[in-house]
């Protein structure tokens, strides 16, 4: 299978969450020598993906079906993710937001379609309370052909403020799979591109450690390590 990060906007805390993920697969390493994992990014982006292959030593692989087509982006996922036990795909902008003029063509929620993989919601929390049970059902609602596995509530401020979140996310029944709060020490510097490098990070192994802590203990691991995991024989995706 595999999973899809999405953000319900820029800036929402994907790669954030990515990379958490991604850090804490590959930290297991250490006691379990299976638990290897493939990312992708979504687009055209190539800083995310250095960040990725930093976190991983495995290359990274772009699915942008503007560039290339929806038929190379599944035969790209097929072929890289079935070797490996899990895969994840980190989506770009906002879950539908896209190349435009073609409904949300090259967005991520047009990736998700083409692999038919479930999607990870994460949500920036920080100016939330019950107003978040509105986004949740709209992104989960729009499109009926995507599956939303769940969600990640980022930037959380208290003990209360997640309650009132998870009371008004409960009646939707989508699971919470993910809580973070707010952690100064894990905001990776930006500028106009994007993220700065991982080369011009000169503590970048620690934020890497701190990544790899809030991977394994911030996150329903019993339910998003099912999730993750890739069957070692993909089905045959479609050449269209």
């Amino acid at each position: 299978m595999g999973l899809v990060i999405a953000g319900e906007r820029s800036g929402a805390g994907k790669t954030t969450v990515t990379l958490a993920l991604l850090a804490a697969l590959n930290t297991s390493n250490t006691s379990a020598p299976d638990a290897v994992v493939q990312s992708f990014k979504v687009g055209p982006d190539y800083i995310d993906p250095m960040f990725h292959q930093a976190v991983t030593e495995r290359p990274c692989y772009n699915l942008d079906p503007v560039l290339t087509s929806a038929a190379y982006i599944r035969r790209c996922y097929q072929q890289n993710a079935q070797t490996v036990p899990y895969a994840l795909v980190e989506g770009v902008m906002g879950l539908f937001d896209g190349a435009g003029g073609y409904q949300d063509w090259g967005s991520t929620a047009d990736v998700a379609r083409s692999l038919d993989l479930p999607i990870l919601l994460v949500i920036d929390a920080s100016r939330l309370s019950h107003s978040v049970a509105a986004i949740v059902h709209g992104y989960t609602t729009l499109d009926p052909r995507l599956q939303c596995a769940g969600v990640v509530l980022n930037r959380v401020g208290s003990d209360r403020h997640l309650t009132l979140l998870k009371e008004a996310i409960a009646p939707l029944k989508i699971p919470v799979l993910g809580v973070l709060r707010r952690h100064q020490e894990i905001e990776l510097p930006s500028r106009h591109l994007g993220l700065v490098p991982t080369a011009e990070l000169a503590d970048f192994k620690q934020v890497l450690n701190r990544l790899a802590v809030l991977g394994q203990t911030c996150f329903d691991w019993e339910r998003l390590r099912p999730l993750l995991r890739s069957l070692p024989r993909l089905r045959q995706f479609r050449q269209d």
